[in-house]
This record gives C-alpha cells, sequence and structure tokens, in this order.
C-alpha cells in the first residue's frame, strides 16, 4: 500500500490530547480587542476540545499522528 498523505493544513492547527482528543486553536482572539468586553476575552483564552463527529474527520487527514 502507498504511504497516505497528511492534510498540511490541518497539521498547522489541530493537536492531539494524550487521551485522544483533538485541540484547537480558539477564533476572534487576533484584532480588534479593544471593543470586545474583558469577560468575552477573558472566555476566549485557550483552547477548545473538538466534538466526537469533527474530531473523526480530522483523523482521517492525519493519518499518522493519532
Amino acid at each position: 500500500m502507498p504511504k497516505l498523505k497528511t492534510k498540511s493544513s490541518a497539521k498547522k492547527r489541530f493537536k492531539f490530547t494524550a487521551s485522544g482528543k483533538i485541540k484547537t486553536g480558539q477564533a476572534n482572539h487576533r484584532h480588534r480587542l479593544i471593543r470586545k468586553s474583558k469577560r468575552s476575552l477573558r472566555e476566549l483564552k485557550g483552547t477548545s476540545v473538538l466534538s466526537p463527529s469533527e474530531t473523526q474527520r480530522i483523523r482521517r487527514w492525519m493519518p499518522y499522528d493519532c
């Protein structure tokens, strides 16, 4: 069997946790931060874990990184 290619956009955007879940960076935290409330900026910190259905789709894009 030939080797499978990894989607290069996926390997830049997603990381796997030790338990196999997928982490991704939080959106809306790059620019125009002055007009956002302090509470919303606090909630945008950190990463988010994707749902199981999205995890399954991204695993197909990254066959060797799981």
